[in-house]
């Protein structure tokens, strides 16, 4: 088996190079193969793991082409693997998800410290149990064309969290969540649904992203973009 790795490296400037690893084909994830080739063949390889078990979302990278976690995904004869995308590469298929973190915070995805302290039901569990199960593994980010263009954007998981937030029942600042998102947020997505597909845990973010737009409605807001900045009546004569 032949597997193609870019390698990047940022020692004195950016540097990429492809290359190639042969290893008898076996019945392993694509995490297995880069700890062979990194034990047997190349110990300068760099890559990122940690659970081994499609939890903690650490070892995401491309491949092909698409996002995937390493410890899933069962590789194939010339599959090219590479770093995440939209994202500053530190070494090889290692990248700095910090930027991307942040968003959570621009989001307000968290829970307020003045939240109600009181008993949820199963149904209401079940309202934002799929959200809840993000692992911010950063393949959505990845994915994102809006994210690539505009690097303010709050972003997939961001988004997906706040509306796991803004729906549950104990939350007491929904409307400040809600004024959080509205720049650089859900009216700049343009539900392209780059993020659904490469998701790991089956979340939808556009459908997220959907329903933040409705709850904003409720409350007042709309897309500032619909009428292109303001209608143009002309000059006025009298």
């Amino acid at each position: 088996m032949r597997v193609h790795i870019k390698r990047f490296s940022l020692d004195d400037e950016i540097k990429q190079e492809s290359v190639t690893y042969e290893l008898e084909a076996k019945e392993q994830t694509l995490l297995a193969i880069l700890q062979e080739i990194k034990s047997t063949q190349d110990s300068s390889l760099s890559f990122t793991s940690s659970c081994r078990s499609s939890v903690c979302g650490s070892c995401a990278m491309r491949v092909n082409g698409v996002e995937v976690l390493a410890c899933a995904y069962k590789p194939k004869d010339g599959d090219v693997v590479e770093p995440l995308k939209n994202m500053p590469v530190i070494r090889d298929l290692v990248v700095d998800m910090d930027k991307a973190l942040t968003c959570n915070t621009k989001a307000a995805a968290f829970s307020s410290k003045n939240s109600k302290n009181i008993a949820l039901s199963p149904d209401d569990e079940k309202v934002n149990e799929l959200q809840s199960d993000c692992i911010l593994c950063g393949s959505c980010y990845s994915a994102c064309p809006v994210y690539e263009s505009n690097e303010n954007f709050i972003g997939p998981f961001a988004l997906t969290r706040s509306w796991r937030y803004v729906s549950d029942k104990r939350e007491q600042d929904v409307d400040q969540k809600i004024e959080a998102i509205q720049k650089d947020g859900i009216w700049d997505c343009t539900l392209c649904n780059e993020c659904v597909p490469v998701c790991p845990q089956g979340i939808a973010p556009k459908q997220d992203i959907m329903m933040l737009r409705s709850k904003s409605g409720v409350m007042g807001h709309i897309d500032p973009n619909m009428f292109g900045g303001g209608l143009d009546f002309g000059t006025p004569t009298f």
